[in-house]
């Protein structure tokens, strides 16, 4: 596969940046991307079979490649589901695809949200890994309008090999990951 925009300009001026900024002797010891999770969870797939299948193209559209169905672990009679159920789809994208898709999802997607100032800069996990909940599809170029069913969230996960906040923050926001001021 030929190598991305992003994943070049992570190892010519990121890398860089982020060794000199947080004073690292070694190139392995600055923070790098290992993958990228995008997750729906359905709650109606339970009693909407359709629900599932849409969402299954909708996410292999906006990503190029095939979700998997997760099925619920146990039984919760007050959401009447059973265990064995799908309840979601998720996705996990490394290397290329990985950094195709947060170039698509930074550069294209968070631009076209309505009133949008920036995600948030505090929904880091204390090891430099960050959670985005997006609340609709159609920030996605792929997606068309007249193709869905439903508007439906995703919540996108990035995991870092950085070692705290700081760190995962600065790599994101070289990155161009547009962080509200907070």
């Amino acid at each position: 596969m030929a190598h991305t925009p992003l994943k070049d300009k992570y190892t010519s001026e990121i890398v860089p940046k982020l060794k000199e900024q947080f004073g690292f002797e070694n190139i392995h010891q600055v923070p790098k991307l290992v993958k990228v999770t995008i997750n729906r969870g359905l709650g109606e797939a339970a009693q909407n079979a359709k629900a599932l299948e849409s969402s299954q193209k909708e996410i292999a559209l906006i990503t190029g490649q095939k979700p998997v169905v997760t099925r619920a672990k146990k039984a919760i009679a007050g959401f009447k589901i059973r265990e064995g159920m799908p309840i979601g789809v998720m996705v996990t994208l490394r290397r290329d695809r990985m950094y195709n898709f947060l170039d698509r999802l930074i550069n294209l997607s968070l631009p076209r949200i309505r009133d949008f100032r920036g995600v948030s800069p505090r929904s880091f996990d204390g090891r430099g890994n960050y959670t985005l909940g997006v609340r609709e599809q159609l920030i996605f170029p792929e997606v068309s309008y007249d193709q869905i069913d439903q508007i439906r969230g995703m919540d996108i996960s990035i995991v870092t090999t950085a070692m705290n906040d700081e760190e995962g923050r600065a790599l994101l926001k070289e990155m161009g990951m547009p962080f509200r001021d907070n």
